[in-house]
């Protein structure tokens, strides 16, 4: 049987609005011609003495283990994780200690494109979209969530962009087993922007990353900027998302993939 795979990565570019100012990645781009004087004069000879004038293509970039598609360990959420599991809890993984079979599994995507920028996601809204696609949840599948925000990845407004997962959406997918979660938006929790505004509203501190302090009560990991859910179906894929292994790292870049069999 054939497969298809969907790339549901985004390109790691310098020069769009894929996260806030003070964040964004920064690359040079080193030609052929740029690098070799260093070279001819390392191993003594001209610049002539190098096919065509050249030696290498290579690429310097300045970036945070958050820019691009990335996947989030717990360690990024909080400090401890497992509260809920045991008492007192327990040191909270890196992402070189995430377990590579949470990141090759069954994957399920829930359509949250018509939420208004800012919503928080309830529970009652996971399990209505669940029931609408048919799909009753298994332990460690991989729940993709594709917001509005996925549209406008590299414009102005795609860190406001799209819904986003509360705590309690966040903690009913773990409760039944799943681990690694993913979302097309910048943040798994809604938008900064729009949070800031409840938060001056009512006072209440514990709006904050709500989605993500999760994590502290179930450990998790969750893929943050994908791409092309759109061009999933609700189910009935594979998804492969291993993260670079960054040394006691919070997150680690990878090339998420969704894997379709063919006819």
């Amino acid at each position: 049987m054939s497969r298809r795979i969907v790339d549901i990565s985004v390109a790691l570019k310098a020069g769009i609005a894929s996260d806030p100012p003070h964040m964004l990645p920064e690359i040079d781009y080193l030609d052929h011609h740029d690098t070799a004087p260093a070279m001819a004069d390392y191993f003594g000879v001209g610049v002539d003495a190098l096919p065509d004038g050249e030696y290498a293509a290579v690429e310097k970039v300045r970036i945070s283990t958050h820019n691009g598609t990335h996947l989030d360990a717990p360690w990024h959420f909080f400090s401890t994780m497992n509260h809920a599991l045991k008492e007192g809890g327990e040191p909270s993984w890196r992402i070189d200690e995430v377990p590579l079979e949470w990141c090759f599994q069954p994957g399920v995507k829930l359509d949250f494109r018509h939420f208004g920028d800012g919503y928080v996601v309830q529970p009652e809204d996971v399990e209505a979209e669940l029931d609408r696609i048919g799909h009753a949840l298994e332990p460690l599948e991989i729940v993709l969530v594709n917001t509005r925000a996925g549209s406008r990845y590299g414009e102005e407004d795609f860190i406001h962009a799209g819904c986003g997962m509360g705590k309690a959406a966040t903690l009913w997918l773990l409760e039944r087993g799943v681990r690694v979660t993913g979302t097309d938006g910048w943040s798994w929790d809604a938008p900064f922007s729009w949070t800031r505004e409840r938060v001056r509203e009512t006072g209440d501190a514990g709006l904050i990353w709500e989605g993500h302090r999760a994590g502290r009560e179930i450990g998790y990991c969750h893929l943050e900027k994908l791409s092309n859910l759109d061009a999933l179906p609700a189910d009935g894929f594979q998804v492969a998302c291993f993260p670079v292994k960054v040394h006691r790292g919070s997150a680690g870049w990878t090339r998420a993939v969704a894997i379709l069999d063919g006819e």
